[in-house]
């Protein structure tokens, strides 16, 4: 299957809206859509980037996308990359693009001389975990808590 990652454009936004709302309710969680065009136009295209995106492109169609940040790890005393978000519409899982995204995230961790890369996935998605588990990750439990301000 032929297919494209590449860096988000401004054009991509309403897409990666959509793809985000579709990622939401596959891990079971609400998305507002209210205000999101603007807030992640300025959090990837503005001259204090806070976000990082790649899309994943079929036959001039967005499939996919990945985000990341860069943090700070106290412990290691180095900096992490935090794998914000992973997503592929489900007629396009399994078909290794998946691994080749994992190989771009750790060229660029590499790069940024990252400790490591971080993320979460909802305990529920085995497919995700055996997936993540495949690409070398491993598992600490822990909750996640939340304060919403």
């Amino acid at each position: 299957m032929e297919y494209l990652i590449r860096e988000i454009k401004k054009t991509d936004l309403p897409r990666l809206i959509e793809l985000c709302k579709s990622h939401a309710d596959y891990e079971q969680t609400p998305y507002v859509v209210v205000e999101k065009a603007n807030l992640l136009q300025s959090a990837l295209f503005s001259g204090n980037k806070k976000l990082y995106c790649f899309v994943v492109e079929h036959h001039a169609q967005l499939i996919g996308y990945y985000s990341y940040t860069f943090d700070f790890s106290t412990w290691d005393a180095k900096p992490f990359m935090y794998l914000d978000c992973l997503y592929l519409e489900p007629e396009f899982r399994g078909m290794k693009i998946g691994e080749k995204i994992f190989e771009s995230l750790k060229k660029i961790g590499a790069l940024n001389n990252c400790a490591n890369i971080q993320w979460l996935t909802p305990s529920f998605n085995e497919r995700a975990i055996k997936f993540y588990k495949r690409m070398g990750g491993t598992g600490i439990d822990k909750i996640r808590f939340f304060v919403n301000l």
